[in-house]
C-alpha cells in the first residue's frame, strides 16, 4: 500500500500479487499502452475496474481523463458521471472511430503545443506551465479504455486498427494512454499491427495453446485457472510474471463512484469532442483516399453472388484482408452494403439492376 500511495509512478495501477505474495504495482506511464485479454470469466473485465479505481484513487479530474468505449453496454457503464470522465461513456461503435480520429487531432495539437514550448513530452510542458506561464491550465493525461476490441474490429476493421496503431505508436509523449481488452484472443481481432504497437500485455486464461500464442507470442496462458490467475509481461520484461489479479467487487466500484459523484463537481465534458462526435465527416481529410482500381468488380462479385463479406472479397479477388476490409468499408459508405450487425451478414442494398445502371456505364 505504502508503495502505491508514496512511490513516483505518474499513473499507478495496482495488478494484484505475484507467486512470492508481493504486490505488482505498474506505471501506466511506463508501459504506456496495454493489451488485455482471456477468456470469458476470466477475470477481464475485474482487472479494467481494478485499473481504473486505481488511477481515480490515486489522481485527480484535473489530473487524469478517460475516454471509456463500451460497445456491450453493460461493463463500464457504471462510472457514468464521474468527474474523471472527459465524455459520457460511448456505446455505438460508429460514435467510437469518430472519438478516435479526435484523439489523434488532440495528439497533434499536443505536439505543437510541445514544439513551442520546446518541451518534449506533457510532464515537461505541466512543468513549463506551472514554473514559467501560471495563467496556462497544464494538460491531463487522457486514457481511452476500449472493451471490448473485437465488436470495434468486426465492425470496422480497418479504420479501427488504423486509429489504435497510429494512437499507440505515437502518443506516449502526449500523455494519452490506450488500455484495450478483449475476450476473443484471434488473430483478426489481435493483429500483428495491434500486437506489435501494444507490447505491455496481460493474458488470462484461454483454452488452447494458439490463443495464448496470439496475445503473449508464447504458451502459458492456457494453463492458468481463471478467476484472475493472469500473465503480465510489461514492456521490456524478459518473461511474463505469473500473478493473482485484485478482485474488486460491484459495490465496492458503486461506493467509489457516489462518493466522488457526491464530493466533486459534476463533469465538465469536452464540447469540442462531443461535437467531433455528432460530425458527419467521419473520416479525416488526411485519411480519404482515392477509389481502390478493383471497387467495381468487387461490386460485382458482391451482387452476383448475393454475399457482402469480406471472404468473399479475398478469394474471388486473391487480394488481403485490410484491402478487402477496405472494400466493404467503401461499399457501406456509398449504400451500397448495409451495416455490419453482429452474427447476421451485411444486407445488399442495391438490385442488380442498379448496379448495372451505377457501375457498368
Amino acid at each position: 500500500i505504502s508503495e502505491f500511495e508514496n512511490g513516483k509512478y505518474k499513473l499507478p495501477i495496482a495488478l494484484g500479487i505475484d507467486i512470492g505474495g508481493k504486490p505488482i504495482i505498474a506505471d501506466l506511464n511506463e508501459l504506456p499502452h496495454l493489451l488485455i485479454a482471456g477468456a470469458t470469466g476470466s477475470g477481464k473485465s475485474v482487472c479494467i475496474n481494478n485499473i481504473i479505481l486505481s488511477i481515480i484513487y490515486k489522481l485527480s479530474p484535473k489530473t487524469v481523463k478517460f475516454i471509456m468505449i463500451d460497445p456491450k453496454r453493460v461493463e463500464l457503464n457504471i462510472y457514468n458521471g464521474i468527474p474523471h470522465l472527459l465524455i459520457p461513456i460511448i456505446t455505438d461503435i460508429s460514435q467510437a472511430i469518430k472519438v478516435l480520429n479526435w484523439v489523434i487531432s488532440e495528439m497533434e495539437k499536443r505536439f505543437k503545443i510541445f514544439a513551442e514550448a520546446g518541451v518534449r513530452n506533457v510532464n515537461g510542458y505541466n512543468e513549463y506551465v506551472r514554473n514559467i506561464n501560471n495563467d496556462t491550465e497544464p494538460l491531463p493525461y487522457i486514457i481511452i479504455v476500449i472493451d471490448e476490441l473485437a465488436d470495434l474490429m468486426l465492425s470496422s476493421p480497418v479504420k479501427a486498427e488504423e486509429s489504435l496503431c497510429r494512437l499507440a505508436q505515437m502518443t506516449r509523449a502526449t500523455g494519452i494512454h490506450l488500455i484495450i481488452a478483449t475476450q476473443r484472443p484471434s488473430v483478426d481481432i489481435i493483429t500483428g499491427s495491434i500486437k506489435v504497437n501494444f507490447p505491455s500485455r496481460i493474458a488470462f486464461a484461454v483454452s488452447t495453446q494458439v490463443d495464448s500464442r496470439t496475445i503473449l507470442d508464447l504458451n502459458g496462458a492456457e494453463k492458468l485457472l481463471g478467476n484472475g490467475d493472469m500473465l503480465f509481461s510489461p514492456v521490456g520484461a524478459p518473461k511474463p510474471i505469473r500473478a493473482q489479479g485484485a478482485f474488486v467487487v460491484e459495490k465496492e466500484i458503486r461506493n467509489v463512484v457516489s462518493y466522488l459523484m457526491k464530493h466533486c463537481p459534476p463533469p465538465e465534458y469536452e464540447q469540442e469532442v462531443l461535437e467531433y462526435k455528432k460530425s458527419k465527416n467521419m473520416l479525416r481529410e488526411t485519411e480519404e483516399e482515392e477509389e481502390d482500381e478493383l471497387f467495381n468488380e468487387a461490386v460485382s462479385i458482391i451482387i452476383n453472388t448475393k454475399q457482402a463479406s469480406i471472404s468473399i472479397l479475398q478469394r474471388k479477388l486473391r487480394i488481403g484482408y485490410t484491402r478487402a476490409a477496405r472494400l466493404i468499408d467503401a461499399m457501406e459508405k456509398r449504400g451500397i452494403v448495409g451495416p455490419y450487425d453482429g452474427r447476421n451478414p451485411r444486407k445488399i442494398l442495391i438490385s442488380n439492376e442498379e448496379y448495372l445502371n451505377k457501375y457498368e456505364k
